[in-house]
C-alpha cells in the first residue's frame, strides 16, 4: 500500500468508559482526519498535541487538564513529550501522568504517546546527547513519571556529534526488542543524517517510523532534501514550530504584545520580530482573510497540503486556542493563485 492512499481518512465514532469522572466524546473520531505515518501501520491525526510548554510545573494543573480532555475529545490521539519538557525538565510527563491516572489513561490503547532523549537532562557526562546509557536511562524515567510500561514512539531528539550513529541506532532498536517502544523515530537530523540512520535501523530489523522537524511557511529547511527523502524511504513526518513559535498568528501582527513568548525569551526573542518578517506575516494574513482563516488556521493548512507531511505539532495555553488550530482542518485546498501568492510573499 502507498501511503498516499490512506491520507485523510474518516474514522467512525465510538463509544467509550468512564473513568476518574472524565468519559472521552463518543464522537471523537468523527471531524478529525488520519493519515497513516509512512508505510507503517499507525495512523496519526493530521494535528497531534505537543506538551512542550503549557504542562509542566509552572503552568496550572485544570488548564492543562482541560486542554488534554479536549484534545482527546476532538480526535486528537497522538500526544508529543520529551524527558526534559516544562519547564522544570521532567515535569511535563509528570502532568500528564497524572492526567491519565486520573481518567484519561482509561483510554491508552487510542492514544499514541511519545517521548525523546537528546537534549540536557540532569548534570554529569550521562545526562545529554546519543550514547546507549542515555537512551536507556532516561526512557526508564520517562515511563516512571508517566506511569506506563511502554511509550508507542521513541526518539533520539537530536544528532550526537561524537557517539556513533550506529551506537545510538542500536539504542534504539534494542529499546523496541524490550518492549519499552513501539517504534521508534529520530529528531532533528538533516538529510544525510537521516538516511545513514535509516540504513543502521533496517540493518537491526527495527525501521524507523517517523521523522519529528522543524517546518513551517517560515522555515523550510525540510524541503529539498529531507522530505522527498522521507517519501522514498516511507517514513512519516511530523512538523514542530508550525507556527513559528507565535510569528505565523495574529500576535505579532501589531507588535510585541506583553508576556508574550518574545518578551519571556521562550525559544521566539524580539531580535527575531523583524519588519521583514512583520511584513511577510501581514501579507500572508490578507491572503487567510480571503480564505475565511485566520493566519495560523492557514499556517496549518499550508503544511498539511503536503500529503508527505503526516502530522503537525501544535501547542495550546487553552481550550480555546486548540480549538482554533483545529479549524484549519476545515480548509487545507489552495489554488493555483493562493499558492502563487503565497511563494512570491516567502521568497
Amino acid at each position: 500500500m502507498d501511503s498516499s492512499d490512506s491520507v485523510n481518512l474518516r474514522l467512525k465514532p465510538f463509544g467509550g468508559n468512564v473513568a476518574g469522572g472524565y468519559a472521552a466524546d463518543t464522537n471523537r473520531y468523527s471531524d478529525m482526519i488520519y493519515r497513516r505515518c509512512g508505510r507503517s501501520g499507525i495512523l496519526l491525526p493530521a494535528i497531534s498535541l505537543g506538551l512542550w510548554h503549557n504542562f509542566g510545573s509552572v503552568d496550572t494543573y485544570s488548564n492543562f487538564v482541560k486542554i488534554a480532555h479536549k484534545a482527546f475529545d476532538c480526535g486528537i490521539t497522538h500526544f508529543d513529550l520529551a524527558n526534559n519538557y516544562g519547564p522544570v525538565y521532567g515535569s511535563a510527563e509528570e502532568n500528564f501522568g497524572r492526567i491519565l491516572k486520573q481518567g484519561l489513561g482509561v483510554y491508552r490503547d487510542e492514544m499514541i504517546i511519545s517521548t525523546k532523549a537528546g537534549w540536557d537532562m540532569w548534570p554529569g557526562p550521562y545526562g545529554d546527547l546519543g550514547s546507549r546509557k542515555y537512551l536507556f536511562a532516561s526512557l526508564d524515567q520517562s515511563l516512571k513519571r508517566m506511569g506506563l510500561d511502554y511509550v508507542d514512539i521513541f526518539y533520539s531528539h537530536r544528532p550526537d556529534p561524537v557517539t556513533p550513529l550506529e551506537e545510538t541506532m542500536g539504542a534504539l532498536a534494542d529499546i523496541v526488542r524490550q518492549g519499552k517502544a513501539l517504534y521508534v523515530g529520530i529528531s532533528n537530523y538533516n538529510a544525510a543524517q537521516t538516511q545513514k540512520a535509516l540504513e543502521i535501523l533496517n540493518g537491526h530489523r527495527v525501521p524507523c517510523l517517523i521523522h519529528q522537524a522543524r517546518y513551517s511557511m517560515l522555515d523550510r529547511w525540510t524541503e529539498p532534501e529531507l522530505l522527498p527523502l522521507l517519501k522514498k524511504e516511507g517514513v512519516g513526518m511530523i512538523a514542530y514550530s508550525p507556527l513559528a513559535q507565535g510569528l505565523l498568528s495574529d500576535k505579532y501582527l501589531n507588535g510585541i504584545p506583553e508576556n508574550s513568548r518574545a518578551t519571556r525569551s521562550i525559544s521566539l526573542t524580539e531580535k527575531q520580530i523583524t519588519p521583514e518578517i512583520i511584513e511577510k506575516t501581514g501579507k500572508l494574513n490578507k491572503i487567510a482573510s480571503g480564505r475565511g482563516q485566520t493566519l495560523a488556521e492557514m499556517a496549518l493548512a499550508w503544511l498539511l497540503k503536503n500529503e508527505s507531511v503526516t502530522s503537525v505539532l501544535v501547542g495550546a495555553s487553552s481550550v480555546a486556542q486548540l480549538l482554533d488550530n483545529l479549524k484549519a482542518l476545515e480548509n487545507m485546498q489552495f489554488d493555483k493563485e493562493e499558492l502563487e501568492k503565497i511563494e512570491n510573499i516567502l521568497n
